[in-house]
């Protein structure tokens, strides 16, 4: 489902309202509300600019899975091997190795948190991986 970017910001504004008044009820300063809306309209365009630009995996699992690729693989190593296409075998072997067994344990089945734990990488940080690799996979499709 594609983001709506009107309805979120109405949703945002209708909460950021309800938050201000709670803080004006509780005798905060106008100043300090106002930095308040500053900050956080800056993190909901951050969250809102991230959103937009997300990519569902089927479209990708669904042209890995017509190369015929004869999974589960056993490491990265074979994961590449195992790829006759040479623009995205490039694409691929150029990636930090990390970020490939990140997408080995993705297409294992396993979730953020599941990776995460695996290697001490954060969520945020596993899911970075994710969104840049799915970015440079779009470009490539």
């Amino acid at each position: 489902m594609a983001y709506n970017k009107a309805k979120a910001e109405r949703e945002w504004l209708r909460w950021k309202e309800a938050e201000e008044k709670k803080l004006r009820e509780l005798g905060v300063d106008e100043e300090t509300i106002q930095r308040l809306h500053t900050y956080d309209w800056a993190q909901f365009n951050k969250e809102r600019q991230y959103l937009q630009r997300q990519v569902e995996w089927s479209p990708y699992i669904d042209w890995v899975s017509a190369q015929d690729l004869e999974l589960p693989v056993e490491d990265t190593e074979s994961l590449l091997d195992s790829i006759e296409d040479i623009e995205l075998f490039s694409l691929l072997h150029n990636v930090d190795k990390l970020t490939l067994e990140i997408l080995f344990m993705k297409m294992d089945g396993y979730g953020s948190k599941e990776i995460s734990e695996k290697t001490g990488l954060s969520v945020n940080a596993i899911d970075l991986r994710i969104f840049k690799l799915k970015k440079k996979l779009k470009k490539f499709l």
